[in-house]
């Protein structure tokens, strides 16, 4: 991705910062002129992305009336996860062109809003909006060491989208984006302040829980499981049908690392897999 405008910063007050999909964290200044964005050479901010059309959009106006508008792509402009034609954008507002989402912002002091999103950046999925797996690696390793010091429980959910290949074949990438990113929004409810939700990469998620024994925390993995079954993910007017399988483990005192307990609940999940998905197994614990 490259932007004509890179090195020559108009003067304006807003921009375009990328978060996911592309350059994370770059940022395109927004002037007077009109953007485009798309795959084609001529484009201002030049996607090189096949699910991105070569002028898929457009944004003009200024800071206050700055309007995105879709060109006529293939796969559409999203607006805060809704398919839009034409917008105003206001400062925090995402937009989707295939599978790149950029945030809009605006202010009086762009420099400090911007790097701001930096660090949000840093530890947040710019997908699904929730910690990514520097965040969950930084909290499991801060609960781990409590465990072990205090010898409180602790356990770990490891969740991963079943057949989710297959739903991106057949429905499309940016069909596999939505639903990545409508099941985060369909847990993040759920999880307790004192958890951590995470994209641990992929179509793989984590709950990490403090306080928790292996069976409160596998009758909570049983109620998301649940959830999500029940769930209709509809896309563009086509449901989409779609379970996950999770595996549950607990800390042990032979565990001497927070990589064996990830260890043990993605070998929970890999047997739920085997078993046929839409299912949670447990580590079995020595009696």
């Amino acid at each position: 991705m490259r932007s004509s405008d890179a090195l020559v910063r108009p003067k304006g007050d807003d921009c375009l910062v990328c978060i996911y999909g592309g350059p994370i964290g770059k940022r395109f200044i927004l002037g007077q002129t009109e953007t485009t964005i798309g795959r084609g050479k001529s484009c201002s901010i030049v996607v090189e992305h096949s699910t991105v059309s070569r002028k898929h959009a457009g944004l003009s106006g200024s800071r206050g009336q700055r309007i995105v508008e879709d060109l006529g792509s293939t796969n559409g402009v999203y607006i805060n996860g809704v398919l839009d034609k034409q917008r105003v954008l206001q400062s925090g507002d995402y937009i989707k062109i295939g599978d790149v989402i950029f945030k809009y912002l605006a202010g009086d002091n762009i420099e400090s809003i911007y790097h701001e999103e930096i660090y949000r950046l840093a530890i947040e999925d710019g997908l699904t909006r929730i910690p990514n797996k520097r965040a969950f690696d930084a909290f499991l390793e801060r609960e781990f060491a409590r465990a072990v010091r205090y010898s409180r429980p602790l356990s770990l959910m490891m969740i991963d989208i079943d057949r989710f290949k297959q739903i991106n074949d057949q429905f499309g990438h940016v069909a596999g984006d939505h639903v990545l990113s409508e099941m985060a929004g369909l847990l993040k409810p759920r999880i307790r302040r004192d958890e951590c939700f995470a994209r641990y990469g992929g179509e793989e998620f984590s709950i990490v829980m403090p306080e928790s024994e292996l069976v409160g925390a596998a009758r909570y993995a049983e109620i998301i499981r649940a959830h999500v079954d029940s769930h209709k993910f509809v896309f563009e007017g086509c449901e989409i049908p779609m379970t996950i399988s999770i595996g549950v483990a607990q800390y042990r005192k032979d565990m001497k690392t927070p990589e064996a307990l990830v260890q043990a609940a993605d070998k929970c999940l890999l047997r739920a897999k085997e078993l046929g998905r839409n299912q949670v197994v447990l580590e079995k614990q020595e009696s």
